[in-house]
């Protein structure tokens, strides 16, 4: 006997940021389809692909949030890795096959030492098994049929790496990582391995931070599932929250409305790469700009429905 169809309850307008606790075992898009359903979204986006095997900080988000996931795509990321030494494998994972076993010799001063060779400006070669494309073909898919392709070094900055502890018995370093977008992790695993002279491969990786965001306050997927609607709406974030790190400027109502309107408008600022703009409200988040020459010129603008959506959301839930 059938079960009885059941009526598709309709997508909401909704605008924010989701701080989501990304499980490992689930892709990005696969974690952003499901908080998509649960909030009943007709808009959403993640802002930066976290790898299966990895877990940890994915900022969702809603509605006019998407204008700016860019800012959060490009933003420094911060994340604990635990790396095994004297193994290398395939991938550098945990996942794949080990092709290659050394004896490790290591001492405090090595390990601090290998990982300081690293801080700073450095080349890397991106791994087989990424998400790049070469002829429009994902690197994996090659590396799936056993194919091995040329691929260009990228410059990435690594700002710090912190040991935060070393297991004698299982080879395994935990260390902390700061770096710009763009860093592979298992990259910098698998060199820091060989500086060492035993090899490595990264065992486990935990995003913590991007930009101004961080793990304080994110929820995991079953958390989040075992809310009713109001509480799940309570835990969004206001758009501006991808900008959080950026200054401030403040406009009149009436330079509000003619900057929506995307006219260019005069302002006593220095110029400024980056600016987050609002009008006369507390909450009345306009969109994103820079200052050239004495004129704020706008970047990404909110429409008006959207302003007012905002500013018609209880600060509590913000």
């Amino acid at each position: 006997m059938s079960q009885p169809h059941r009526p598709r309850l309709p997508r909401r307008a909704l605008h924010g940021v989701l701080l989501l606790d990304k499980p490992l075992g689930l892709s990005s898009n696969d974690a952003l389809q499901k908080v998509k359903r649960l909030f009943r979204a007709e808009k959403a986006g993640h802002t930066g692909t976290l790898d299966p095997l990895a877990s940890g900080l994915l900022p969702i988000c809603f509605g006019a949030a998407t204008k700016f996931s860019q800012v959060s795509l490009d933003a420094d990321k911060a994340y604990t890795a635990v790396l095994r030494l004297g193994q290398r494998t395939v991938g550098g994972d945990r996942e794949g096959e080990v092709i290659e076993e050394r004896p490790v010799d290591v001492s405090s001063d090595r390990l601090a030492a290998a990982c300081a060779a690293f801080v700073g400006e450095i080349d890397q070669i991106p791994p087989m098994h990424s998400a790049l494309k070469k002829d429009g073909k994902a690197l994996y898919e090659y590396a799936r049929a056993g194919i091995e392709v040329e691929r260009e070094a990228r410059r990435v900055c690594i700002h710090s790496i912190d040991i935060l502890g070393w297991d004698d018995a299982a080879l395994e370093l935990t260390m902390d990582v700061r770096c710009s977008k763009g860093t592979y992790i298992r990259t910098l695993a698998e060199d820091i391995g060989e500086r060492l002279g035993c090899g490595a491969h990264l065992a486990s990786l935990r995003r913590t931070e991007t930009g101004a965001l961080t793990l304080a306050g994110a929820i995991t997927l079953d958390a989040l599932a075992a809310l009713d609607e109001p509480a799940r709406d309570a835990l969004l974030h206001p758009p501006d929250c991808l900008l959080g790190d950026w200054p401030l400027l403040r406009l009149a109502s009436d330079e509000a409305a003619r900057f929506l309107s995307g006219l260019r408008r005069r302002v006593d600022e220095p110029d400024r790469q980056a600016v987050r703009v609002y009008g006369p409200e507390s909450a009345a988040f306009l969109g994103s700009a820079h200052i050239t020459a004495g004129e704020l010129i706008a970047d990404r603008l909110l429409s008006p429905i959207e302003v007012q959506a905002l500013i018609q959301i209880p600060e509590s839930t913000t």
